[in-house]
């Protein structure tokens, strides 16, 4: 039969497996999150490149600082 220590330290291997998983999923979240927002500008620069006069945005942006040089 285990003695009161060994519960204990059973106990606290078990409480630090659970708070290193609470972590884990509290990183995975952040970088779901970071995708989405990420994936939200692309689209978004995809739509803008679609639309401009057969220049992409990195194309217009870099003639821009060309200029400004």
């Amino acid at each position: 039969m285990p003695t009161s220590l060994e519960d204990k330290l059973s106990r606290l291997i078990h409480e630090i497996k659970e708070i290193k998983k609470d972590l884990i999923l509290q990183e995975m979240a952040k970088t779901s999150a970071a995708r989405q927002k990420i994936n939200r500008w692309k689209r978004l620069g995809e739509k803008v490149s679609a639309r401009w006069d057969n220049v992409s945005a990195v194309e217009e942006i870099s003639l821009q600082r060309e200029k400004t040089w």
